[in-house]
């Protein structure tokens, strides 16, 4: 049984994660999706609600199990006798920062190698800041996070719009 990790920090959760997420999970047996304590961001949502966030928006699928983590990725995967890291490339400048994680990672654990998928053309453009910034901006998000946690998102956009107000 080959095992995947699909790590990131979903803050929040969008069509492009969802996308990447899906296919990584045509394509092995499990996936873990790890939601990460990333120290050099400030999420919007603890790790408690992206993970209830990614569970509604992956609803369905068996093979997809959501977690969240703190700590090395290697370690994570190991733990959970996970060979494969899964990691959605937008752009080129995705591509050096995950080439220099995947090369990292690899020189910390041998046993555990890294498979990059592109993101899908109509996703290319997507990503949680985007969102977050439309948000703030009173745009339709709509088009860009899953209806079952669009809600949710929206919600906690008012709140931080409210915040800046004060």
């Amino acid at each position: 049984m080959t095992t995947a990790i699909c790590p990131g920090s979903f803050d929040p959760v969008t069509y492009g994660h969802v996308d990447i997420i899906k296919r990584a999970a045509g394509m092995f047996d499990k996936v873990i999706v790890a939601v990460l304590v990333n120290v050099q961001k400030k999420p919007w949502f603890t790790i408690e609600e992206r993970t209830n966030l990614l569970k509604k928006a992956m609803a369905g699928i068996e093979n997809v199990e959501i977690v969240g983590f703190d700590g090395l990725l290697v370690d994570f995967a190991a733990t959970n006798n996970a060979n494969v890291i899964v990691k959605g490339l937008r752009a080129i400048s995705d591509f050096e920062y995950e080439f220099q994680m995947a090369l990292t990672n690899n020189k910390l654990n041998q046993d555990i190698e890294t498979v990059f998928l592109t993101t899908s053309a109509e996703n290319m453009y997507l990503s949680s800041s985007i969102v977050k910034q439309v948000g703030l901006l009173g745009g339709d998000i709509s088009p860009f996070v899953p209806e079952c946690v669009h809600d949710e998102i929206l919600l906690r956009i008012r709140q931080r719009s409210k915040q800046n107000e004060n």
